[in-house]
């Protein structure tokens, strides 16, 4: 009788060969914030996955490798890998072109490597991913604000709608007026990227909808960034955004929130099957559309039009500045528009104009392990 181990160890191997495929694609994608001549210096390492108790990954200067954390790569989302493995790649730089003599490996020299390549100096050893640093850290006083956007949410899932409109009012009132307060009176801010939604070779029009609400409501900037697809073994694109860990955490629940309504929405309207993945498209896209007109109507409320500052006018120098450097070398791009059906993005629409985003900012639990249960 044959072993039920073996095929999960045979989808472990090739899911192994997959990342670190993907890395190797990611390594060569970080590249290009390098002139050419310092881009020619970095040799191609190798890559493998080793049990490592107690660092996320490291650089291996005389065998010209990058080792990652086996258990991290396969339990961790791809974001948070990439920014372990750009860290590696500072270091590779010191050594090959800035060709470092200094004894520390986390010196001066390792620093300005970690600021041409956009590397997070700090991700190495011990270091908390950034997603068990935004949901699973101790409350700060800016955390406290979660908490009152949290129960505001809860009660926004009141049957009565005028309690819950209310709700929804005045969370996003507190969101405006802290992010206010963060530009009058704070010169320094911390701001955190991360990867919403999946990698994709292509992503449906709702998406795009999606990142532009996130962008014109939730204090967030986006942008479309290369990243590895696992399964295709090709580099594809993802949204990302950035912002403070607040509400960059925010963002992230309306995505999900917004997501699973459009879900279980259309298991309801097409419950028969007979509409195909265009038509969800052109549902989804209407109910997008439907909250964000529903978002605008709620900026003319006297609790937020009141305000000195528009809401969608609050721009942030810094973040600005954090984006820029980030990515210094952007473009934009359109999507051709296709013929969609109107009857049913009508009704998409109607769903999103009632939408009331509700139950809080909850603590993720790890969605994205790699490893089959």
């Amino acid at each position: 009788m044959k072993s039920s181990k073996a095929p999960k160890i045979h989808i472990q191997e090739d899911l192994e060969r997959q990342l670190l495929h993907g890395l190797a694609c990611e390594w060569e994608n970080a590249l290009w914030v390098l002139p050419d001549e310092k881009r020619r210096l970095m040799r191609p390492p190798l890559f493998s996955l080793r049990e490592l108790q107690t660092r996320l990954g490291y650089w291996s200067r005389h065998r010209n490798e990058i080792v990652i954390s086996r258990n991290f790569i396969l339990n961790y989302s791809w974001d948070d890998v990439r920014d372990v493995l750009c860290h590696e790649m500072a270091h590779q730089y010191t050594d090959q072109v800035i060709k470092s003599s200094e004894s520390t490996p986390h010196g001066s020299d390792f620093l300005e490597a970690c600021q041409i390549l956009r590397a997070n100096p700090k991700a190495s050893g011990r270091y908390r991913p950034m997603h068990d640093r935004l949901y699973q850290t101790s409350l700060s006083d800016r955390d406290r604000i979660l908490i009152r956007v949290k129960k505001l949410m809860s009660l926004a899932r009141s049957t009565n709608r005028h309690e819950a409109e209310a709700a929804m009012t005045k969370a996003h009132e507190l969101m405006r007026k802290y992010n206010l307060q963060l530009l009058e009176h704070s010169n320094q801010r911390n701001f955190i990227s991360m990867f919403i939604g999946s990698p994709a070779l292509r992503h449906f029009r709702e998406e795009y909808h999606l990142a532009n609400l996130l962008q014109r409501y939730y204090f967030v900037q986006g942008l479309w960034v290369s990243a590895y697809v696992l399964g295709k073994s090709k580099m594809g694109r993802v949204f990302e955004i950035s912002g403070t860990p607040e509400n960059v955490k925010i963002a992230a629940y309306v995505y999900d929130f917004v997501r699973n309504t459009i879900d279980n929405h259309w298991h309801q309207y097409n419950s028969d099957g007979r509409l195909n993945r265009y038509r969800k498209t052109d549902f989804a896209v209407g109910l997008v559309e439907g909250f964000s007109n529903k978002l605008a109507r709620l900026e003319s409320t006297p609790s937020l039009s009141n305000q000195t500052t528009a809401l969608v006018s609050l721009q942030d120098p810094l973040l600005d500045a954090y984006i820029s450097h980030r990515y210094p070398h952007t473009k934009s791009f359109q999507r051709a528009t296709s013929n969609q059906n109107e009857r049913v993005h009508k009704h998409g629409f109607t769903l999103g104009k009632d939408l009331v985003i509700n139950k809080g900012i909850e603590v993720k639990a790890n969605s994205d392990r790699l490893l089959p249960q």
